[in-house]
């Protein structure tokens, strides 16, 4: 059977939800108020002395108003104590429990490298699809009533961050940063190079963020220069071969890959491994020149800079001792080209940054603190800009296009990039929907391959195994020397996330093309009970704001439908989420549910409210969820996994069919997906053509779309697209037969389905 046969497409236009504090298509207000008009001397001589906070009398974000609030000035070579516009750290929480949209810490930057303000927030985005990265937007700020200017607003490395990504907090966590800061009079970088076991001799380059974990930091180091075989086993390799590659493509300099070998953090997970983390993109797109081993003076000199910058020199243990393993370097070229292509060589990225630009326009001029002219800030996302506003501002900066469109041209001309990368296709499995504990056999087409290897796990918090997959015709793969590899995998748990890599003696090749940050998923079920008058309906595993409860919480919902003619007293009745404790949360006496009715039980694990509210939550990460009668056997259940928010997960048709993601709808029926033809005499807003097709397609909208992701059928992300307009092309090409679920996002805001049938052959 097809992986992804039976994928369903349609668009979804979302609503922006106005707090969501980094909505890149939305500029923040944020007022600080102080009692003393003396404050930024107070904040000057905090900086230059102890470092602490001083106390605002009030922060206001967005309306919001939070008294008695931590802040103090930030940034190393940014920060000047004779400036206006100054970095800034807000701590909602130093002196009460605040918090805004579920964040403490709000860090602001000054944009005073950056002509055309753009380069921390469009690095931020192309970043993130490739490993776990902070969210990045605008924020204006204003203190005591007068505007000191545009800032860029991105999300604080910190432990709700790596808890929101890497499901714990309390680990080795390193920020890999000079203390004292970096700079040419310092020789004490974060480059992860083996100074031997006496942890002081670390302290001048990293700076440590949990209450231990300095033996840990030296046992890497001392795995990467000494014991590379076992390097796998310490730190997540391919998130590091994503941070390579990508601090490369974009000249971002000013990071491991350049002159001071920092601006990252290291989170050792649940796993063992550290887990790299990319911050201070402020001098991305070639505003940093210096390599460690040079300057690239001039934007010819970065557009070449080698694609193996350092692949040989001992001061970047982390990229030289990675890349002198055969495998990790043909990984490494994959994820590179990876790069190039989904954003360069398709001009995305200079969509992206024309749509930021056309944001943040009037308050570009209107800041009259900034460190570059209007001029600088309009011409910069194509030109060169010589000089600045002074101050760190100075300097040559390349124009972003100018400098990635020379780069891109360059490099995929480079024997490295015009080799042939292995094909993979057809990749099939021999159970759609396996039984825990079952055998399957995954299959794939793959050409111009010497060696297939598929990376599995079963927990979000494992690394991915890797096995050889084979041609021998001994692997249920066919016959042998066809083309076709296969392995046997035992299914062991509800979901098990897997990817792909092949490669030849020169590059490697991943499916999906963004594994491990992106995988295929495999849902299972522990039994295989049949549609019965009493089923799980429908669930909702991120409410930000579909539906209320009655005290106004947003909350998970499960709903529940009953298929029967007689109405089921649901006493004694059970819902879980772990398969370990089947009678998890027990229906309450009166809980009953009308025949072809329905049923909604919040799952809050807020059990002292009133009406059916679970003692646990849903995960949006993936989970599974088993409804038992009063007798303790399972009369449904399903597993899914990567839940987006306001999207529900349902049974269409309603009650009987199978799970896919859909719009909500609240205790009433499920509508699924509807058709092309069935909407567009409701809607004729948006029109998607030909339908169905083999190649393209083309959405036609009357109202701007800012961009769009095509999703599976259990919602997990197959493919982004950076686009923006209203006349849309996007090649399905390399899409497997089917439907698929794509979401756009507009200016405007609305939900607008659409279905769209892909046929063809699959060429990848």
């Amino acid at each position: 059977m097809k992986y992804l046969c039976t994928i369903l497409l349609a668009i979804i236009i979302t609503n922006i939800s106005a707090q969501d504090f980094y909505d890149m298509n939305t500029i923040q207000t944020i007022e600080i108020t102080f009692e003393e008009n003396n404050w930024d001397q107070l904040l000057d001589n905090a900086y230059a002395t102890t470092g602490d906070y001083i106390l605002a009398q009030s922060v206001t974000v967005n309306g919001e108003v939070f008294d008695s609030v931590g802040v103090k000035y930030k940034g190393n070579s940014t920060y000047q104590s004779n400036q206006v516009k100054n970095p800034w750290h807000i701590e909602l929480d130093t002196y009460k429990d605040h918090e805004y949209d579920g964040y403490t810490d709000i860090k602001l930057s000054n944009v005073a490298k950056d002509p055309s303000f753009l380069r921390e927030v469009l690095s931020y985005q192309i970043l993130r699809q490739y490993m776990d990265a902070p969210l990045s937007n605008y924020a204006n700020v204003f203190v005591n009533g007068t505007l000191i200017g545009l800032y860029s607003n991105s999300e604080s490395i910190s432990k709700k961050f790596v808890n929101s990504r890497f499901y714990s907090k309390n680990n080795t966590f390193i920020k890999c940063n000079p203390p004292d800061g970096a700079g040419p009079q310092s020789n004490d970088f974060p480059n992860l190079e083996y100074l031997g076991q006496d942890s002081t001799d670390y302290y001048d380059a990293y700076e440590l963020k949990s209450d231990e974990g300095w033996q840990e930091l030296i046992d890497l180091c001392d795995t990467l220069d000494n014991h590379i075989a076992d390097i796998e086993k310490i730190i997540d390799v391919d998130r590091a071969l994503w941070m390579l590659a990508y601090n490369n493509v974009l000249v971002n300099l000013d990071s491991y890959s350049g002159g001071f070998k920092q601006n990252y953090y290291l989170y050792r997970d649940e796993s063992g491994r550290f887990l790299p983390v990319v911050w201070d993109l402020n001098e991305s797109f070639g505003r940093f020149a210096m390599t460690g081993s040079g300057n690239l003076n001039g934007t010819t000199a970065k557009q070449q800079m080698s694609h193996l910058l350092h692949e040989n020199d001992g001061d970047f243990p982390l990229i030289r001792n990675l890349l002198a393993v055969p495998m990790f370097k043909r990984m490494y070229l994959a994820h590179f080209k990876t790069i190039l292509l989904e954003n360069f060589d398709n001009d995305s990225y200079f969509t992206t940054g024309q749509t930021l630009q056309g944001l943040i326009d009037a308050a570009v001029q209107a800041d009259n603190n900034k460190f570059f002219s209007y001029n600088n800030f309009l011409n910069n996302l194509e030109d060169d800009i010589n000089g600045g506003g002074g101050g760190p501002g100075g300097g040559a900066t390349p124009g972003i296009t100018n400098l990635m469109d020379g780069r891109n041209n360059y490099l995929l001309n480079l024997s490295d990039f015009t080799q042939i990368q292995p094909n993979i296709s057809n990749i099939e499995l021999s159970a759609d929907a396996p039984v825990i504990n079952e055998i399957i056999t995954i299959t794939a087409a793959i050409e111009n391959e010497n060696a297939v290897l598929l990376g599995y796990r079963t927990d979000l918090v494992d690394a991915f195994q890797r096995v050889e997959m084979f041609d021998d015709g001994a692997h249920n793969d066919g016959a042998a020397n066809d083309g076709v590899y296969g392995v046997e995998i035992e299914i062991t748990d509800a979901f098990t996330q897997y990817y792909i890599y092949a490669e030849n003696d020169g590059i490697g090749k991943f499916s999906p093309v963004r594994a491990e940050h992106e995988y295929y998923t495999i849902l299972a079920t522990t039994t295989t009970p049949p549609v019965g008058d009493l089923v799980i309906n429908e669930i909702m595993a991120s409410n930000d704001n579909t539906i209320a409860d009655q005290d106004g919480e947003f909350d998970d919902w499960i709903e529940l439908y009953n298929n029967g003619t007689e109405s089921i007293d649901l006493e004694g009745y059970f819902l879980s989420d772990d398969g370990d404790d089947l009678m998890q949360w027990t229906f309450p006496a009166g809980a009953t549910i009308n025949a072809n009715d329905y049923l909604i039980v919040w799952a809050d694990n807020d059990e002292d409210q009133d009406g059916l509210h679970t003692n646990f939550k849903l995960s949006a990460a993936a989970e599974s969820l088993f409804l038992l009668d009063s007798s303790g056997d399972i009369i449904d259940e399903l597993s899914y996994a990567n839940q987006e928010a306001d999207i529900s997960y349902g049974r269409f048709p309603n009650g009987t069919g199978a799970f896919q993601i859909m719009d909500p709808t609240f205790g009433a029926e499920n509508m699924g997906i509807s058709s092309n033809d069935d909407l567009e005499e409701q809607d004729l807003q948006l029109q998607i053509f030909p339908n169905p097709t083999y190649d393209n397609i083309t959405i036609l909208s009357e109202k701007q779309i800012v961009g769009i992701v095509i999703y599976d059928l259990s919602g997990k992300k197959i493919s982004n697209h950076n686009l923006v307009g209203t006349k849309i092309q996007i090649d399905l090409t390399n899409y497997y037969n089917g439907i698929y679920i794509i979401k756009a996002m507009s200016e405007t805001g609305q939900t607008i389905v659409r279905k769209l049938v892909k046929s063809g052959t699959y060429t990848n």
